[in-house]
């Protein structure tokens, strides 16, 4: 379970932030000493940090340097600030991403979402859950299986299959890879995927899962490795 570091001094934002990401089934926790904000993320093994600038007795931009100095972990910068010189200066210091506040949650919740999967990337831009392995840099994906069809045999008598992915199934594989086990929302990989939750056709990724699910066993994955909750969305 990825957890989100809050670092935001409006006690009752913090705290509609952190159930909104409880209830997408994130780790999450709020920061109660500002000034040790970098410090506190670092101890708490957080995955992602999502940052004000405008705190109390600390420096955002700050927190920002020094974050960046202890650990790669993904900062989005969540503001109130308009100023094109706090985005700049901002990710000019290492954050990775920047958004104006009023947000909307299922934004920022995309967002969120991008750039832990982007920080799960290993081995060469290389995803893997249940033997499917997804290679982000050339858009296919593999599996190591007994019995898998087609490539050649490997040690133990397994076999490996790959195919190529569309835009759409590799996003969508991508997402649901980036956090094993937790269920994506239908509304949060429709942003994941077009960047906006509005306008979208429903129907349309329901045939981009069923593509997806077709693709992945005709390389020998089991039928159920994407899995559906019903009337929620879609986990691994």
């Amino acid at each position: 379970m990825s957890l989100v570091y809050i670092v935001e001094d409006d006690r009752a934002l913090a705290s509609e932030l952190q159930r909104l990401l409880r209830v997408q089934g994130y780790e999450a926790v709020v920061c109660e000493d500002f000034p040790r904000a970098a410090e506190g993320a670092v101890a708490a093994g957080a995955d992602l940090v999502l940052l004000d600038l405008s705190l109390p007795g600390a420096d955002g931009h700050g927190i920002c340097r020094t974050l960046r100095e202890q650990s790669s972990v993904p900062v989005i910068v969540v503001t109130s600030s308009e100023n094109e010189f706090d985005e700049v200066l901002a990710l000019g210091l290492g954050a990775n991403d920047y958004v104006t506040k009023p947000y909307r949650p299922a934004a920022l919740l995309a967002r969120v979402a991008v750039q832990l999967r982007s920080g799960a990337a290993v081995g060469g831009d290389k995803l893997g859950y249940g033997g499917v392995v997804l290679d982000v840099a050339r858009g296919t994906v593999s599996f190591e299986g007994e019995g898998a069809r087609g490539g050649a045999p490997m040690g133990g008598g397994l076999r490996s299959s790959s195919a190529e992915l569309t835009r759409n199934e590799q996003r969508i594989l991508q997402l649901l890879m980036s956090d094993p086990g937790r269920v994506f929302t239908r509304q949060q990989i429709m942003c994941d995927l077009w960047e906006s939750d509005a306008f979208i056709d429903d129907n349309t990724l329901t045939v981009n899962v069923t593509r997806l699910r077709r693709t992945l066993t005709s390389i020998g994955a089991p039928e159920d490795y994407i899995k559906t909750r019903r009337g929620v969305g879609y986990y691994l």
